[in-house]
């Protein structure tokens, strides 16, 4: 390990390597003009590589645009910012006068108090556990740990300062202690050392008081040694972990935010170091935060925002309460709008649209005070009082004044370009409300699937339609050569179609989806995506539509102009018992009491229902080791040697026994859409099979009569 002295002098010449690097980046990717990009030609996948929980995918660099599609952010030479840095501790997200005030609020706002007493009850539970060890249970990954200390740390530390308990910061110490003598922070997973050095900055800057000077000693070698000095080597280009740099996905945001909380905290006693750091990561984290434009999303999904905007939001908070400034970080376009991606992308269920490498849990994000603050937003802070459980930073960036509002003003639709996304849904604060979430998008995007047209569906309290998420991190290849190979991840695992399915990739991995047409309205909404570059190989066109008629209806339409005679999949995953009806051209879902009906608009007429279960079709590869899908089933459609057709099916909740008949739309070709009103015909309820057997149980033997093997 280099000596201090040693890092102070390679600091020195770092700035100019990195941001050459860095400005060779930025005039070769403009993401304001992201939605444009996905309907030019796809960007190169040069590597995937397994990097853990945020897979660095390295893109070989978009189209070059003009410089003056975007305004870049010089930030000053290091020692311009580091003269701004507060002398005095906490500087760090809160200042004594903040923390004086907080403890304040929380005799006053019941809110708080709440919060209080549940932090209160972990800060308990962890006086009486052992410290972390250095432990890599999958043999990448420090993560696990690095998390703990981190969550530990704040909860003690932020205690300690509402209560003045003397135990808070004695058992702190013991947990920073103990990682400071680990042999390292793994920085070959450079998001474990990130994570830890965030902790550390929490710990020396909010407890400084508290410690001596020869713990103060021991936590600021630590964060040199096995943090910064690291950190410095990546921006040298003298590592050969050190990449997250120029990326445009959360590993920049994660490594920079908690490399920088770092060189906030030890800015007086290491201002060189400090001050090359700062200035990296100022000008460094400008490339993930202009993917925000122009509407907010995020194209790694809502599990990604959540970590992205997490360290992203840190790190401001930090430069202003440190600095005084952000530098004009957070005027970046999109970042203001950011905060309706989780408020839009949660379904009535707190069920996201769980697209790319994510589970459908709440996005929980105390982010989301500090934004509604910053930006003047009271529903991002209603969003998240609604759901917090709490963090540290729930208490610290409440804002009563903002979190008394509502959401039910917000309208019911949105459209996210970029990430090209849009949903829907009939009302706010209902769980019985209707919810639909649909993508185009790029599979390019780090820890996407083959998941373009995909959509999820919410009605009555259940999920209907459901996106299976992400699988082993840890199976072969996740992030490499075989990541195309497991089910969840191919489009055959996802609510979409397949075309002609065979070994390879069921999309096209290079292929991007614009939204090409949109439109909310009360009495009908609607998306449409172009998917034909994900099926280019197949068929000459490829388009799907997504739309709420009358907030009581959803239709999923494609229509698709093949290349030849073509065999087309059309699938959508659900928990629900499935029975088909007499004809083949109508299906019952059941969960509990409730009942979704699915009925055939438009499609030929050999074209019938049928139920499989969630698990590769015989052509495709079936490696070991992933996750079971046991509890789903798959409503299914197959048109086979056809040159292409419309697939056009109608959802629609049930009435309940009794009633004779029931309304549903009419067909309308997708070039109709935003141009003719649906008219409304009447059907009959829902004719049960001869039997009146449900045929999720005969689904197995259905794919087996298929299966090859």
């Amino acid at each position: 390990m280099r000596s201090t002295m040693t890092l102070r002098s390679a600091a020195r010449t770092s700035a100019g390597m990195f941001v050459s690097n860095w400005q060779n980046n930025m005039t070769q990717t403009s993401n304001s003009l992201r939605t444009a990009q996905l309907t030019a030609a796809p960007v190169s996948l040069v590597a995937r590589m397994l990097l853990g929980v945020c897979a660095m995918v390295l893109i070989a660099a978009a189209p070059a645009v003009a410089a003056g599609d975007f305004n870049a952010i010089n930030a000053p030479p290091p020692r311009g910012i580091v003269s701004r840095l507060r002398s005095e501790h906490p500087r760090l997200l809160a200042s004594r006068a903040d923390f004086e005030k907080l403890r304040l609020g929380v005799k006053e706002d019941a809110t708080l108090r709440d919060w209080r007493g549940k932090l209160a009850a972990r800060a308990e539970r962890i006086l009486s556990e052992a410290p972390s060890k250095y432990e890599i249970p999958d043999g990448l990954r420090l993560l696990g740990v690095s998390r703990r200390v981190l969550d530990r740390v704040y909860t003690l530390a932020l205690m300690y300062w509402l209560d003045g308990d003397q135990r808070y910061p004695s058992r702190a110490w013991k947990e920073l202690e103990a990682a400071a003598a680990f042999p390292d922070w793994n920085p070959r997973h450079f998001l474990d050392t990130a994570e830890m050095t965030h902790a550390f900055a929490i710990g020396y800057d909010w407890l400084y008081d508290c410690w001596t000077s020869e713990q103060r000693e021991i936590l600021r070698k630590a964060m040199v040694e096995k943090g910064l000095g690291p950190a410095l080597r990546c921006y040298q280009g003298k590592a050969n972990y050190g990449r997250w740099m120029n990326v445009r996905h959360n590993w920049n945001q994660v490594c920079n935010g908690g490399i920088g909380m770092g060189a906030l905290a030890l800015g007086d006693v290491e201002p060189e170091l400090a001050g090359e750091l700062l200035k990296n990561a100022i000008e460094s984290i400008q490339l993930p935060m202009r993917e925000f434009a122009p509407d907010g999303a995020w194209a790694e999904g809502p599990g990604y925002w959540n970590y992205a905007t997490q360290y992203n939001v840190v790190f401001l908070a930090g430069l202003e309460t440190a600095l005084g400034t952000d530098y004009g970080l957070s005027d970046i376009r999109g970042f203001a709008e950011a905060g309706m991606f989780p408020i839009y992308i949660t379904g009535p269920l707190d069920r996201t649209f769980n697209y790319a490498d994510g589970g459908e849990g709440p996005v929980r994000a105390p982010q989301m005070h500090w934004l509604g603050r910053r930006f003047k937003r009271p529903a991002y802070a209603v969003y998240q009082r609604n759901l917090a459980t709490p963090h540290p930073l729930d208490l610290l960036w409440y804002d009563r004044a903002l979190a008394g509002e509502s959401i039910a003003q917000l309208p019911l639709d949105r459209r996210f370009r970029g990430a090209e996304i849009a949903t829907f849904r009939s009302g706010w604060a209902n769980r019985e409300a209707l919810f639909v979430g649909f993508k185009g998008g790029d599979n390019k995007a780090n820890h996407s699937h083959l998941d373009l047209g995909t959509f999820v569906l919410d009605a009555g309290g259940t999920r209907w339609a459901v996106d299976l998420g992400a699988d082993n991190y840890n199976l072969p290849a996740y992030f490499g050569a075989q990541r195309w190979t497991y089910y969840r991840l191919r489009a055959e695992g996802h609510n979409t179609v397949v075309i002609n399915p065979g070994t390879g990739p069921d999309q096209e991995p290079s292929a991007a989806a614009p939204l090409i047409q949109y439109e909310s309205k009360s009495g009908a909404a609607f998306a449409i995506a172009d998917l034909t570059a994900a099926y280019a190989k197949h068929a000459q066109s490829v388009r799907r539509g997504v739309a709420v008629v009358g907030r009581k209806h959803v239709i999923v339409q494609d229509e698709i102009n093949g290349a030849g005679a073509t065999n087309i999949w059309w699938f959508m995953h659900t928990p629900a018992e499935i029975e088909i009806g007499k004809d083949g051209r109508t299906a019952l879902l059941k969960s509990g009491e409730r009942r979704l009906s699915a009925r055939l608009l438009a499609a030929p007429a050999e074209a019938k229902f049928q139920v499989l279960p969630a698990r590769p079709l015989p052509a495709s590869p079936n490696p070991g080791g992933q996750g079971s899908n046991e509890k789903l089933r798959k409503l299914a459609l197959r048109l086979e040697g056809a040159t292409g057709g419309v697939i056009s099916v109608a959802f629609g909740l049930e009435p309940p026994e009794g009633n004779d008949s029931v309304k549903v739309p009419s067909f309308l070709g997708l070039e109709s859409w935003g141009k003719t009103d649906w008219k409304f015909q009447t059907a009959s309820l829902f004719s049960l099979s001869g039997s009146g057997s449900l045929a999720a149980s005969s689904a197995v033997k259905t794919l087996r009569s298929l299966d090859h093997k």
